[in-house]
């Protein structure tokens, strides 16, 4: 089994920071592109960003510029950070995993709220 959990989650103000940590516990496998998506209440769940092991990120078209997706190869961890957070972001946010020899892998999900 392999399982993603996340960390950092919470309410916020407006204008506030955030830093999420997603740690994968793995064993015998290993671990492709690392992110982060986000659901917020009625809509699709969407990619925020992900980055591969080389250190190559991919933003979601809507939320570029204001995340940042660090990653830890050694200790297989993905970090996702904002500053001056807007109550548009308020979402659940999701960990992802693409595992070797196993496929996409999530997390269970971590609610972000950002109070205006």
């Amino acid at each position: 089994q392999v399982q993603l959990v996340e960390s950092g989650g919470g309410l916020v103000q407006a204008g506030g920071s955030l830093r999420l940590s997603c740690a994968a516990s793995v064993s015998t496998f290993s671990i492709n592109g690392m992110g982060w998506y986000r659901q917020a209440p009625g809509q699709q769940r969407e990619l925020v960003a992900v980055i591969s092991s080389g250190g190559n990120t991919n933003y979601g078209s809507s939320v570029k510029g204001r995340f940042t997706v660090s990653r830890d190869n050694a200790k297989n961890t993905v970090t996702l950070q904002r500053n001056s957070l807007k109550p548009e972001d308020t979402a659940v946010y999701y960990c992802n995993a693409f595992v070797r020899g196993l496929g996409p892998v999530w997390g269970q999900g971590t609610q972000v709220t950002v109070s205006s």
